[in-house]
């Protein structure tokens, strides 16, 4: 499957930044064991860089990409370590031609129309919606999705179980991107049993909200 397909039947993508290198495995087995297999390992965090390449050759079935990438040597860091997709908070077309270039799948954020013909043009038509919630949430993706009903979307911002669901009934919308379950300071208390139960609670409303 391709990395959109193996999202969409995920449903959640959990938008991690992890605190210390430690925590990067004790945080995937969580993952896994909920039924979560994906994670996207932010680069806001010294420990982000070499998260990816510890994880990935311990769980290798995980969807694992980076987030908040915003320079190519980013972007090459992430794909060289194993990141298998790249998300960044706005449309740079040098970090999204660098991925293309490399034939890496790229989500980059958008959140006007102009942001989303510029990805377009690159011919790139899965994007991140950020900040969702700020934004204007589902009704302005609603409203944006009307002209461009070729493109999908992975909103994040502000999504949690309060509103998730309303997002994922939306037919463009791939997954949704959040932080809930796999907030730092669950890191930093050693509390990844809760990881794993909010994680696993995300995996049933998933399960429930598409079936």
């Amino acid at each position: 499957m391709s990395i959109v397909e193996r999202a969409r039947g995920i449903g959640i993508v959990p938008v991690v930044s992890i605190p210390r290198l430690e925590h990067a495995l004790p945080l995937a087995e969580a993952l896994l064991e909920a039924g979560l297999p994906c994670a996207e390992i932010t680069f806001r965090t010294a420990a982000a860089a070499e998260a990816i390449p510890r994880i990935r050759p311990r769980f290798p079935e995980i969807l694992l990409g980076a987030g908040t990438v915003l320079t190519t040597e980013q972007a090459e860091t992430a794909i060289s370590a194993g990141g298998e997709f790249i998300v960044s908070p706005g449309t740079n077309l040098t970090v999204v031609d660098h991925c293309l270039t490399n034939g890496v799948t790229i989500f980059p954020g958008v959140c006007t129309p102009t942001e989303i013909e510029m990805a377009l043009s690159k011919g790139v038509d899965v994007l991140k919606f950020f900040p969702a919630e700020p934004m204007g949430g589902v009704k302005f993706l609603q409203a944006i999705c009307a002209p461009y009903k070729n493109v999908r979307f992975i909103p994040t911002g502000g999504i949690d179980t309060k509103n998730v669901g309303q997002y994922l009934a939306l037919p463009q919308v791939v997954a949704c991107g959040g932080s809930w379950m796999v907030k730092p300071e669950l890191f930093e208390a050693g509390d990844f049993a809760k990881v794993k139960q909010l994680a696993g609670e995300a995996v049933a409303l998933v399960r429930e909200l598409r079936g």
